[in-house]
Formats: C-alpha cells, sequence, structure tokens
C-alpha cells in the first residue's frame, strides 16, 4: 500500500517537469525571434538608405550621378501667423505730425470755419466740423516745454504756462482775480467777475440760501463758465459741475479749467440743444454768463428747464441782479436793466419756476417737482407751450423750441415727476428712477446690479494692467468712450478722478445718458465719427468698450484714433476692450503713431474671443524753432 501511494507523487512531479521545461523552450524560442528580427530591422534600414536590395535600382543608382540628385527640403515655419509690422521707418511715416501751429487745435471749433457761419443767435460759434476731405491725417504736437500737469488737488491751484502759453487773460481779468502768471506757471486765485474775492467764499453764500450739503444737490452746470473755478470749489462739497464755455475771444477759458483738473466743455446756447439728456442736472448757475435769458421768447431758459430735475434751482448773479447798485458799473441804464430783469422774472413764471429768493448779488429760482399746475396754468400762460413731439433726451444736433418740456406723469401733487432720487453718496448704487420705472429696453434692476458688480471687478483687473491707473493722483481726467450705465466711472469714485461718460449717439435706442446722471455722475453724447468738442491733451486716460466694434462701417478708424491722440496727453494711456481682431488692426495703427501698447486676456482668461489692448502715447513736442516761428 506504501509503495502505491508513492507512484501518483513521482508522477506529479514528472508532469510539473515537464511543464516547466516546456514554458522554458517558448520563452527561448520567442526571445530568438525578436532578436532575430530585431536584427534584421537594423541591417535593413542601415543598408537600404543607401543601397536598394533591388538589382533594379542598385543599376539605377550607379548609373545617375550624385550631383544630379536633389533634396527636399523640409519647411518648419508656421503659415498661420499675420504679417510682420512694418519696419520702425514706415510706421512712423504712417502719421507724421501737423505742424505746430495746430497745437490747439479743435476741429468743430474752428476759428476760420465758424467765419463761414451766421452770427445771428451765435450760430457760427456752435459744432460746425470738417467734412471728410478736410480731415487731418496727422498727430497734434504739443508745445515746446510741455509737461506733466500737477497733481489734484495742487492742480486746482495751478497751471504750467508751457502747457498753455496764454496771458491774455491775465490782463483782461486782472482786476477779477481769475489768473495770475507766477514764474514758469499759473496761479488761480478762485476769482470770478461776480466773485473777486475767491470761490469758495461765493458758494458759501448759496449755500445760505439753499442747502448743498445734504447731498440732494449732486450735479450742476455752469453756463459761461470762465476758468470754472466755481466748478473747482464746488467738487470740494461733493458736487460734480459740468462747465462749458464758447471758443471766443476770452482765450483758451475752457483749457484752463481742463489743465487745471476740472470737468469743463467748449460749449454755447445758441440754436440748438445742448448735449445733456432731459431732468440731468440739480442746479444749473450763470455768473454774469452774457447769455440773454429774456430774448427770443425765452428760448434759453426753456433749455435750462429741460436740463435741470424737477425741483432743481437756478442761480443767477451778475446782470440784471442787483442791477441798483452795480448799473454804473455795468455801462448800462438803469431802464435798460430792470427791464431785463422784468423779461427774466415773465419767463421764469410762464415755466412754473418758484423765485425763491433774492440776496445781494444772488437770485434763485426753483423748477417745480411735477407738472400738475404747470399743465393747468397753460390757460393763464398761453406760451410757451408743451411740447408734444420731441423726445426730451434727444440732443446732438437737436433743434431749440420755444415749447415746455413735459415732466412725467404723477399720480398726484405730491409726487415727484421721474422719481425720487436718493441723495449722495447713496445715489451711485440706488436703482435709478429710469430703471426702476421700466423706461429703459431690457434694462433691469437686475442688469444694473450686475453690472456694477462686473465694473468693479474689470477696474480692479485694469490696475494691474495700467499702474499709472493704480497710482493714487497720477490720473485726473478720464474719458470713457462708450459709457452704457456708467459702470466704469462708479467704480472709480473713491479716486481723485473724474469721468466724462460718453454715450455714443449710435447707441440711441438705448439712450443711457440719463441713468448716468440719476447716479450722480456726468457724461455728454458724441458721434466718435466727429471729433469732440474739447482741446487737444484734455484727458490722462482713455477707456473704450466695443467702440471700434460699434463704429465699424460707419467712419474710418484711422480717424478715432487721430482724434483719441489729440484729446491724449502725452505719457497717458488707453484701454480698449474689443475683439481680438479689431485689437490687432488698431494696435498695428497705433504703433505708427508712437504709441507703446500690447495686447493681454480677458479679465476671465485666455479663452475669451474679447482681449484688451494697453497703450501709452509716448512724450513728443513741437520743436523750439518751429514754435517760435
Amino acid at each position: 500500500m506504501a509503495a502505491m501511494a508513492c507512484i501518483p507523487r513521482r508522477l506529479s512531479q514528472i508532469t510539473l517537469f515537464n511543464t516547466k521545461n516546456l514554458t522554458l523552450y517558448h520563452i527561448t524560442l520567442v526571445v530568438i525571434l525578436c532578436t532575430t528580427f530585431y536584427l534584421i530591422g537594423i541591417w535593413q534600414h542601415s543598408v537600404g538608405t543607401t543601397f536598394s536590395s533591388s538589382s533594379a535600382a542598385a543599376a539605377f543608382l550607379s548609373s545617375v550621378p550624385c550631383s544630379s540628385l536633389k533634396t527636399t527640403q523640409l519647411d518648419f515655419l508656421p503659415h498661420h501667423l499675420p504679417p510682420d509690422p512694418p519696419s520702425e521707418t514706415a510706421r512712423a511715416a504712417q502719421f507724421p505730425p501737423c505742424d505746430h501751429s495746430f497745437s490747439e487745435y479743435t476741429p468743430c471749433e474752428d476759428v476760420q470755419r465758424s467765419l463761414k457761419f451766421d452770427r445771428d443767435m451765435l450760430i457760427y460759434r456752435e459744432r460746425h466740423c470738417p467734412e471728410k476731405d478736410e480731415l487731418l491725417k496727422c498727430r497734434i504736437p504739443a508745445p515746446y516745454g510741455y509737461k506733466v500737469p500737477f497733481r489734484w488737488p495742487q492742480g486746482r491751484e495751478f497751471a504750467w504756462f508751457a502747457n498753455v502759453p496764454h496771458k491774455e487773460l491775465t490782463v483782461e481779468k486782472k482786476n477779477q482775480n481769475w489768473i495770475k502768471v507766477e514764474g514758469d506757471r499759473f496761479r488761480f486765485p478762485g476769482g470770478g467777475t461776480m466773485f473777486p474775492h475767491g470761490a469758495d467764499a461765493y458758494i458759501d453764500d448759496i449755500d445760505k440760501l439753499i442747502n448743498l450739503r445734504d447731498g440732494s444737490i449732486r450735479t450742476a452746470i455752469d453756463t459761461g463758465c470762465g476758468v470754472a473755478s466755481w466748478g473747482a470749489y464746488l467738487l470740494s462739497r461733493n458736487i460734480l459741475a459740468m462747465s462749458f464755455a464758447p471758443r471766443d475771444t476770452h482765450e483758451a477759458q475752457v483749457q484752463f479749467a481742463l489743465e487745471r483738473g476740472v470737468p469743463a466743455m467748449i460749449g454755447v446756447m445758441a440754436s440748438i440743444r445742448l448735449p445733456y439728456p432731459s431732468r440731468a442736472f440739480d442746479m444749473a448757475h450763470c455768473s454774469r454768463c452774457l447769455i440773454p435769458w429774456g430774448l427770443y421768447d425765452g428760448l434759453y431758459l426753456i433749455e435750462v428747464d429741460r436740463v435741470l430735475r424737477p425741483g432743481g434751482y437756478w442761480i443767477l448773479s451778475g446782470p440784471p441782479i442787483n442791477w441798483q447798485k452795480h448799473w454804473k458799473g455795468w455801462n448800462r441804464t438803469t431802464d435798460d436793466l430792470k427791464s431785463e430783469q422784468t423779461r427774466i422774472e415773465t419767463v421764469a413764471k410762464s415755466l412754473c419756476w418758484k423765485k425763491l429768493v433774492q440776496k445781494d448779488d444772488l437770485a434763485v429760482w426753483q423748477k417745480p417737482t411735477n407738472h400738475v399746475h404747470c399743465k393747468a396754468n397753460r390757460k393763464d400762460f398761453k406760451r410757451p407751450p408743451i411740447c408734444h413731439t420731441q423726445n426730451p433726451d434727444m440732443a446732438w444736433y437737436t433743434k431749440l423750441e420755444t415749447c415746455l418740456t413735459p415732466l412725467p406723469h404723477v399720480s398726484n401733487i405730491k409726487e415727484i415727476a421721474g422719481g425720487q432720487l436718493a441723495k449722495w453718496p447713496e445715489r451711485l448704487n440706488a436703482i435709478p428712477p429710469r430703471i426702476s420705472s421700466g423706461s429703459l429696453l431690457r434694462i433691469t434692476e437686475t442688469v444694473f446690479v450686475e453690472n456694477s458688480e462686473l465694473w468693479k471687478k474689470r477696474v480692479e483687473y485694469y490696475k494691474t494692467i495700467d499702474h499709472q491707473l493704480a497710482e493714487t493722483g497720477r490720473y485726473r481726467n478720464l474719458l470713457d468712450m462708450n459709457a452704457y450705465l456708467g459702470g466704469f466711472a462708479a467704480a472709480l469714485v473713491d479716486d481723485p478722478v473724474w469721468v466724462m461718460n460718453i454715450v455714443p449717439v449710435e447707441a440711441d435706442q438705448i439712450n443711457t445718458l440719463g441713468v448716468v446722471y440719476e447716479r450722480g455722475l456726468i457724461g455728454t453724447y458724441q458721434n466718435w465719427c466727429e471729433a469732440m468738442s474739447t482741446y487737444p491733451r484734455t484727458y490722462d486716460f482713455i477707456h473704450g468698450d466695443a467702440i471700434f466694434s460699434l463704429y465699424k462701417d460707419r467712419c474710418e478708424m484711422e480717424d478715432i484714433v487721430l482724434e483719441m491722440d489729440r484729446i491724449l496727453r502725452p505719457e497717458s494711456s488707453v484701454i480698449i476692450r474689443d475683439d481680438v481682431d479689431v485689437l490687432m488692426k488698431l494696435k498695428n495703427m497705433m504703433d505708427g503713431m508712437q504709441w507703446d501698447g500690447r495686447i493681454v486676456d480677458h479679465e476671465d482668461g485666455p479663452h475669451e474671443r474679447t482681449k484688451i489692448l494697453f497703450a501709452v502715447k509716448q512724450y513728443w513736442v513741437a520743436s523750439p524753432l518751429s514754435q517760435n516761428q
């Protein structure tokens, strides 16, 4: 039994031995085959690259001389890139400098062109832009010796003489404390025709008549502003004034205002509406502005009424106010001045304004908060009638009319037409009444809130791109070429800057400039196929959101870029956000204008088609020889 038990054990051992031998044979065979084929492959590649295994091929190779064989060169260069930019010489010649005589050129308020137009109602001082074949294709030079303006708030008091080399006002307004020359700079004591002791004291007098400190007055308009000292000193009271004056015999008055860092534009009350929406300003001001308020059936007071918000104030100082005291100094008769004041009082009553007070050299009227009574008293005041045709917010070359702009409908006498505005600073982020009422297509309260948050994010990102924008005080005058709801400006409200918010007239289907003003910001309408009503070197920074896509096929891109170059100060910058293809073309154009630029990714990352172009205008000025000729 023991012998039989050993037999299975021996058989299993023999089977295991045979299995192991078989596996070893398989492995050995596989290794031999792999090695053999590997060696054959090496031999074929090493020999076959020089000689063919075919005798026919060998014969062919032996019959053809080596010199006749051609080797194909592989092309590893990319073929999807844009063409290389032209050389520096070619780019510099693309937009040459203009003659030094154009250093203060304002295309739409050109003195020589204006002489062709009617002088009645000062029409010749309105905007008259050059035709397409008259457009300059050159870059406006800064005057020799130009310097970066003083930083705010020092800029309120000083400006470099080299930047605005005009002494006319220092002589003409010597006794009115407008401006003085002190060495290489101008000093602005803050005086004016009706406030020779300073704008601060003058504003204090106004504050005694109406409350300027509780935040209910935020936006103001100064008609015939001089060097804008009134607006300059209102800023310390958190009141933002839009100052304007024509380009006239008072040489460079608006230019001085802008050089100081005060919001201002070239403008005049003549035959067309001011370029602002209805119900824009909390306060309007005229200090001896020489506007004939009582003439033309009260046309100019009617226009002030259009841009004043319900309950807003109109302040008048200078002729004819307090004529009993000043008539001799004004070189006018008492009858003439008394008659003028009577005409003004009559027009104001016909507009349903209430005269609040007249004290010394100041008079203040208030616009009604709604038109319930005003519509009823049209039986007593046949003129002006209520307007029925024009859009009250349409104000780009829109003719003035002698009719009263109606206020929005109210349900009772105590309701404020158009909605109650929050006081500043809550007003900035409160839902504007134009949005809460649903009067703007597709712009809801949610859209407004999201847009405000979006621009906070974008401006924070901009400051990582443009370190001058991030540097407190480096910039003062900013321009937003396509402002929409004013989100860009709102995001910068805590910086010592002001922003001119532009709503292009091409966006008139959704006219949002009224929203900008309801937020307590300022701005104007503009067609970027034309020049802006401002002097060269107005702005420290220009921002444009999709502005070139908006104007595609409307006018030449180069004309918009040349206008940007005209109004931008040397060593200042622009940020343009647009489609990448648009920005590539734009950057190439800017390279030909002595700008340093680069395209960077969208704030949400590199996968967005919208990119950001950041560029800085290089410093260059007119030569001293040409300027002295």
